[in-house]
């Protein structure tokens, strides 16, 4: 081992921040290996600085290794540089606090944050020496698992994993890690080991469920093969979120990460419904932390790593119930201790003034918000439940306080979309910018206003009510996005509007990734094989290897992304259960089609059934 080590430290003289490939920054744990009795690498893949960003990881790896006969240690995707080297000089992919290979590890289990990473994954079990098909993976250990908001579809993965878990991590890891120290001494095989964790609730377990086939290629069934494999495999939820893990410190980087700065995770769950996004219906209920329970976390995190920003994680920390009295006492500590406050995800509809205030002196430079939609008609389709008078209202405020720049994101392609809706993008950006000049005099202007356009293309998700909708092909996103720039271009404020767009192949990819069913592991594992890596990274990304898996595989992509899907089909995610019901979906479908707006969870209940999981804060049943 000591040789192996001595070989790494040789090669990373020759690598781009070596620092990604050495561990030792403070507050990562380092335990007596023969002391411990289940060894967990938690992989992310992607690179360091992006996986370092990432707070699920920061919380697994905190909860697991607060037991001291556990030891979890961080993993990433090595840069095309270092995987080279590793490859070249037969060094397996290794975790970073002991260097250790992780193929001698119990677990190693993923994170699955984008669809765009999974070949990543691919690649980190074969830098490890393990087998990437679970099939080929006879013995107990390793264990290859996975979780993360990717994990509501598993199967386009299904084949690689010997279990998914399912919903949030925290109570289900240790239930899982902990089974497995009690059956180790008994020296089970792995599938009397799987066939007890299929038992726990938000473990689902691939090669326990037969998948078959319509003779015009959608699913059939899904059917177990296991008496211990559920019919439908639930979440897992934490019901009483004021009391669920945090750890008291994060690893502190060497080198500069994607969010360099310490993160206190507010609520999860989200009251609005907007019907394109995943994460606010799979991480229903919405549950929030007491103001108590952050400004510790807050207090602690700060005082462990010596980080002088926090920023409050949430799907809309602007939601928080009393998001007002929340800053006023976390201003208290933080101005005290000359620590910026962040909020990174804000409301059109509930910034204000006061607001403004709080979060000024962090983000002058500008302000990001998301419309979504040019047209009202659009918005409403798509259930995002603010006005452009709010929008303009928002955007006065933001100037009237010192702002200049204003970041808009919206999406093309979304159900129902018109030329109309397209050039209403570029009519709303020129209506801000007038805003600007109206409100801001002209003695108090720093140069032009700077509005900022991008428009990612739309992909339909699992567990959204447009999971039934259809996507549109590389061409029409092209065309949707010049018809935006060359309507931008017309507006007599142009030179204050910049457009840039997302790349129609990936979001092609990603649509067939998000909603593929298990044949969608082939054309993963053929793509790999011919060379398909670092997909999320555009310089790297390569299509042209994908239609050639596809073409091999003899898979039609089109039958994935172009088609869309009867309400009576039964989709492949269909035997998960994620909180909201089938029928509240199709209803939202329904609703969409006929451009009606249901209101936010505070104002009416839209019986969407995360009432079933009690606990926190629902609001369902209260109106």
């Amino acid at each position: 081992m000591e040789e192996l080590k001595k070989k790494i430290e040789k090669l990373l003289l020759k690598v781009q921040r070596p620092s990604r490939y050495i561990g030792g920054e403070v507050g990562s744990v380092v335990k007596d290996k023969d002391k411990v009795d289940v060894r967990f690498a938690f992989c992310f893949p992607d690179t360091y600085e992006v996986g370092m960003s990432h707070l699920g990881m920061k919380i697994l790896y905190g909860l697991k290794n607060a037991r001291e006969n556990w030891w979890c240690e961080r993993v990433f995707m090595p840069e095309e540089d270092y995987n080279k080297l590793m490859r070249e000089n037969d060094i397996p992919l290794y975790a970073l606090e002991s260097l250790d290979p992780i193929k001698d590890f119990d677990f190693i289990g993923f994170t699955l944050m984008y669809e765009l990473s999974y070949n990543n994954v691919l690649e980190m079990l074969d830098l490890a020496g393990v087998p990437v098909l679970a099939k080929d993976r006879t013995e107990l250990t390793p264990l290859v698992i996975a979780g993360g908001p990717c994990a509501c579809n598993p199967e386009p993965m299904a084949d690689f994993f010997d279990l998914f878990i399912l919903g949030e991590g925290e109570e289900v890891n240790v239930e899982l890690l902990e089974l497995y120290e009690r059956m180790k001494p008994l020296k089970p095989t792995k599938q009397e080991f799987l066939r007890e964790a299929a038992k726990l609730e938000g473990v689902y377990v691939p090669s326990f469920y037969d998948v078959d086939y319509n003779e015009d290629g959608t699913v059939k069934s899904i059917t177990p093969n296991v008496p211990e494999a559920p019919a439908r495999v639930k979440k897992r939820v934490i019901k009483d979120f004021d009391k669920v893990y945090y750890p008291e410190g994060f690893v502190v980087p060497f080198t500069q990460i994607v969010h360099d700065r310490a993160v206190v995770e507010v609520l999860r769950g989200c009251i609005r419904g907007c019907r394109f996004c995943q994460a606010g219906f799979i991480y229903r209920p919405f549950r929030e932390k007491s103001i108590d329970t952050i400004k510790n976390e807050t207090k602690s995190l700060c005082e462990q790593t010596g980080y002088e920003e926090v920023s409050l994680s949430s799907l809309s920390t602007s939601d928080y119930t009393e998001i007002n009295k929340l800053l006023e006492n976390l201003v208290e500590y933080t101005d005290g201790e000359q620590i910026n406050l962040s909020l990174p995800s804000l409301r059109i509809d509930n910034f204000s003034e006061e607001l403004l205030e709080k979060i000024k002196s962090v983000r002058k430079s500008g302000l990001t918000f998301a419309p979504e939609a040019g047209t009202q008609r659009l918005r409403d389709v798509i259930n995002k439940n603010i006005t452009e008078d709010e929008i303009m209202r928002t955007c006065r405020t933001a100037f009237e306080g010192g702002y200049s720049t204003v970041k808009l994101y919206f999406m093309l392609g979304l159900p129902t979309e018109t030329e109309e809706d397209m050039k209403g993008i570029a009519h709303l950006a020129e209506r801000i910018a007038e805003e600007y000049y109206d409100t801001v005099p002209k003695e108090k202007r720093h140069g032009k206003v700077q509005i900022v356009v991008s428009t990612s293309f739309f992909v339909p998700k699992p567990f959204t009510p447009f999971q039934w909708a259809p996507m549109y092909t590389e061409q029409d996103f092209i065309d949707k996005a010049k018809v935006v720039k060359e309507e931008i271009r017309a507006q007599l404020n142009q030179k204050s509007i910049k457009y840039n767009w997302h790349e129609p192949d990936v979001t092609t990819l990603e649509g067939f990734l998000a909603r593929g069913d298990r044949r969608a592991s082939e054309v993963i594992l053929k793509a790999y094989e011919k060379g398909a890596l670092y997909d999320a990274w555009s310089e790297s990304f390569r299509y042209d290897i994908w239609k050639e898996a596809f073409a091999e595989t003899g898979i039609d992509i089109e039958f994935y992304t172009l088609r869309e899907r009867s309400t009576d089909e039964i989709l492949p995610w269909d035997f998960i259960d994620a909180g909201v019901t089938k029928e509240f979906l199709i209803r939202e479908w329904k609703q969409a089609k006929g451009e009606v707006v249901t209101p936010n969870c505070r104002q009416k209940c839209a019986g969407c059934g995360a009432r079933r999981y009690k606990g926190g804060v629902c609001y369902e049943g209260k109106n």
